[in-house]
């Protein structure tokens, strides 16, 4: 099988820490280049201009408004955009610096980044959170002293609350017993997909009839258990087939599939193409 050349992908350089906040100002993007993130990372575009393209989505860029990227996905500005704001990296080990009470906004907001990967602000909004992500930036840049990281992670958890928190559908009953299952089967899904896709698995887990979980998470999100699954192994699959060598062989296998057979079946059924064709679709195009 000729081999999926995947050289013009950039990995997240280590970040002492596990933690980075640098402020852009008026910076133009002029090559395009894809990055593949080990991080979480967060955008705060105060203005900008041009396209964000994450995994196969494509999202304008206007100003006064979040992305929101979970490690694994893949990223590039497209060649002219602009943007004036903040790009917050951080990943796993950096946040479990921050309290525990924060973790509920961090696993919604992250845990399924698709439906959260970009957030418009109102002028409150901004005005709140980025005097939040100026504070933190100023401490980033300050001269090493005790428990520093510390109080890093404790304006992390504060911005994490905020953005959770202009998220309609997170400001609507966050606190509420659905609301608190939701977010652990995302989690369980997020850490699981590899080795289950039954949906009747996680609400073991949890302690719930399989039926009651994928009402909660119609109520909760519009979209049944199974769909989340589902969109958690296709994304996964998107990445793999665009931005590794690995053979559909492989792929298939890696996400628990007893055959690639099966695997291409299911990679059809939910985009319409198969694995092979959409591989050489991104071959074709440089991306």
């Amino acid at each position: 099988m000729e081999k999926h050349d995947v050289s013009w992908m950039r990995i997240d350089k280590e970040l002492k820490d596990s933690f980075a906040i640098n402020f852009l100002r008026a910076h133009v993007f002029e090559a395009q280049t894809v990055y593949r993130i080990n991080y979480h990372r967060i955008f705060m575009i105060e203005e900008g201009r041009g396209n964000l393209r994450i995994d196969d989505c494509i999202y304008p860029i206007s100003g006064n408004e979040l992305f929101l990227l979970a490690k694994g996905q893949l990223y590039t500005f497209e060649e002219g955009a602009l943007m004036t704001g903040y790009e917050l990296s951080f990943g796993d080990c950096f946040w479990e610096k921050t309290p525990s009470s924060a973790s509920n906004c961090k696993a919604m907001l992250f845990n399924n980044a698709v439906d959260n990967q970009q957030l418009p602000l109102n002028n409150t909004d901004h005005s709140e959170l980025d005097m939040l992500f100026r504070a933190l930036h100023q401490e980033y840049v300050k001269d090493e002293y005790p428990n520093k990281l510390d109080a890093m992670a404790a304006y992390l958890k504060i911005i994490m609350i905020k953005i959770a928190n202009v998220n309609a559908s997170l400001a609507r009953g966050f606190d509420s017993y659905e609301n608190q299952l939701y977010r652990q089967y995302l989690e369980l899904v997020s850490n699981q997909y590899q080795s289950t896709h039954e949906v009747a698995d996680f609400a073991r887990q949890l302690g719930i009839p399989a039926r009651k979980l994928s009402d909660l998470c119609r109520r909760c999100s519009g979209k049944g258990a199974k769909d989340i699954i589902n969109g958690q192994i296709i994304a996964e699959a998107k990445r793999s087939l665009q931005f590794s060598s690995k053979p559909v062989k492989e792929i298939a296998y890696h996400l628990n599939f007893s055959t690639p057979d099966q695997f291409s079946h299911f990679f059809k059924k939910n985009t319409l193409i198969s694995p092979n064709d959409y591989r050489d679709r991104f071959v074709n195009i440089g991306m």
